[in-house]
Parts: C-alpha cells; sequence; structure tokens
C-alpha cells in the first residue's frame, strides 16, 4: 500500500501546547548512556500492545523498561519536555505541536493509519445522505483534533465552505449527549462515541475514504533525541520490535485480535473490528514514508493547528525535516 501524503491525527487530539514554548532544547543536549527506557503509551490499537502482551520490552530491549500509560498527546509531551519518558506514542498532531515548541523529539515510527475508525455521521432522519446534505446543518467535532481536519478537507473537497454549515467545538462525551438532545445534525468523531452514534445514525464518509483521496491520518512513535542520540541500539531494537507486531497484525489477524483483546480488556470480536480499521506499514512503507513527505504533514498540520489557533506559529519545514528519521526503521529492518 502506497500513501502519498500524511495528514495530521490521533484520536483525541484536541490539544494546546503553547505552555511548552521554549521548554525544550531544539540542539538538543548530551545525555550519557542508560540502563533504563521509559515508555509513554496511549493503548492505541496498533503494534505496541502486542509488544506489550508478548512483554518484549521487558525481554528483549537489553535495558530495564518501565511503560506509563498516558490519557492524551497533551500528556505525552509533558513527560517529554520534562525527560520523565523517553519513547512515546501520540498522533502527528501533538507531534507537530512538540516541534512548533521547542520540544527535542525525533519522529521515529509510524504505528498505524486511521482508516473508519472516525467517521463522518449523520442523524436518521436529519435529511443527511450525501456531504452535500449537510449545507444549514449542524455539525460538531472537537477541534483541532484528526476528525476536525478530516472534516474540513471533506467539505473543501465537495466544494463547500464553511460558512456554509454551523460547526460546533464539542468533545466525544457533549457530542453524544447533543446528539442524544438533537441539537446536532452530525459530526465526526470516533469510538466509542461513534459507535453509539451508528445506531441512530448513516455514515457519510469516514477517514478511510478520505484517505483514498490523500487525506490520511496517523500516530507514531516519538522519541527524546539526546535519548537517541545516546542509546541508539536500544532505540534500534524499539523499532524492531514494532516491526514485529506489525507483522504479527498483518499476517495472523487472529492472533493479533487475541492479544490485543487481552492486553485492553476488550472481547475478541471486538479488538479484531478495530483491527480492520487501521492499516499498518511494513519496514518498506515507513521508510518511504519518513522519507518523502512526513515531514511536510507535520509542516501542513502544524499550520492548520495556527488556522484553528491552538498554536501561535510555526517553524519553517526545515525544522520538522530535521525532527523526522527513517535511521531506526532501516537499521531494524537489515536486522
Amino acid at each position: 500500500m502506497k500513501f502519498t501524503k500524511i495528514i495530521a491525527v490521533a484520536a483525541a487530539a484536541v490539544l494546546t501546547l503553547t505552555a511548552f514554548a521554549g521548554c525544550g532544547n531544539k540542539n538538543g543536549s548530551s545525555e550519557s548512556k542508560s540502563d533504563k527506557l521509559v515508555i509513554g503509551t496511549l493503548d492505541l490499537v496498533n503494534g505496541d500492545l502486542i509488544a506489550q502482551y508478548e512483554n518484549w520490552y521487558t525481554n528483549e530491549l537489553g535495558v530495564k523498561v518501565e511503560i506509563i500509560k498516558f490519557d492524551s498527546g497533551k500528556d505525552i509531551n509533558s513527560a517529554l519536555a520534562s525527560g520523565s519518558i523517553d519513547i512515546g506514542q501520540e498522533g502527528t498532531s501533538p507531534a507537530a505541536l512538540a516541534i512548533s515548541n521547542g520540544i527535542d523529539i525525533e519522529v521515529i515510527w509510524i504505528g498505524d493509519i486511521i482508516g473508519s475508525a472516525e467517521t463522518l455521521v449523520a442523524k436518521n432522519g436529519a435529511g443527511i445522505s450525501s456531504i452535500q446534505d449537510l449545507k444549514g446543518k449542524k455539525i460538531a467535532t472537537p477541534f483541532a483534533s484528526t476528525a476536525h481536519y478530516s472534516l474540513l478537507n471533506a467539505l473543501k473537497l465537495e466544494g463547500i465552505d464553511e460558512s456554509e454549515v454551523t460547526l460546533l467545538d464539542m468533545e466525544t462525551d457533549k457530542i453524544n449527549a447533543a446528539w442524544q438532545t438533537g441539537d446536532i445534525d452530525a459530526a465526526y468523531v470516533w469510538y466509542p462515541v461513534l459507535g453509539e452514534l451508528l445506531k441512530d445514525g448513516v455514515s457519510i464518509t469516514d477517514s478511510k475514504q478520505l484517505a483514498d483521496k490523500g487525506i490520511v491520518t496517523a500516530d507514531t512513535n516519538v522519541v527524546r533525541k539526546a535519548y537517541a542520540d545516546a542509546n541508539p541500539d536500544v532505540v534500534t531494537k524499539f523499532v524492531e520490535l514494532q516491526l514485529k507486531a506489525n507483522d504479527i497484525i498483518n499476517n495472523d489477524s487472529d492472533k493479533a485480535a487475541e492479544e490485543i483483546s487481552k492486553q485492553l480488556e476488550i472481547s475478541k470480536e471486538d479488538a479484531a473490528d478495530q483491527i480492520t480499521q487501521f492499516d499498518y506499514l511494513n519496514a518498506d512503507q515507513q521508510i518511504e514514508q519518513l522519507d518523502n513527505g512526513f515531514a511536510g504533514t507535520l509542516k501542513d498540520t502544524a499550520d492548520f493547528l495556527v488556522e484553528q489557533k491552538s498554536i501561535t506559529s510555526a517553524p519553517d519545514l526545515k525544522e520538522f525535516e530535521s525532527r523526522v528519521t527513517s535511521e531506526f526503521v532501516k537499521k531494524a529492518a537489515a536486522n
């Protein structure tokens, strides 16, 4: 599978990180080799869950490992900025925000490409069966999120100006409440709220369909650059484990669903369904994306978040290019 442009991401990425401005050192700082790796996780449905379930981090990285679960990319960025974690999971939206605010990180891995896990759904009886029918309607989404970006692009592709609809900035729980009371006609949102809306609604488009038109959303792994510089073998091995996990997802979906279901404490059927809503890249696809255009993706994401007033400014493309590397994927694939 070839993706030519990746834009923005991870569910629940309504993030403002201006508080971090200046707290990171863009030029990096020296750090001695460590006998420990601290990983920040969001329990995203990707290979990280399999690596955790299999205890690969503990058994194969060759250092002491601590795994800390976080609730959002904002929290991951806080931990990276303070140096309390070394590698973290986050969408390209918080990654772009981190880079824009000077947090010293590198993007080293694309954990997943989001598909139908995010969907534009219209309420039954609202008279909406296509994007064109959204004119004059009330549409809710969390602003500055992947879903918001996808929604705006869906409208743009159909030649609909934002002024022709009423866009409402709502968190997912508020979206569900507004849906139940009939205060909104449609919403672009993710699970688990999406599942509730679909009980009384219909899908109009989703992030997989938009991906086919060049608007793709993704999750990433990032590393503190100082840690990576001092511990390149550990970071390479970490990426190698992600490749191994993706191989299971892509070639043994039953095993992947079983392990992810146990790690997340959900049913195997639910896990299997969620896996189908994402795409997982192999080594060649990772290298292609990281080498060709992913920095532009982050720049586009940052510019979008400036427009949405989530941040005040974004650095130039060269800064993003310096923060994306395929080095560790290449070394991992060669092992």
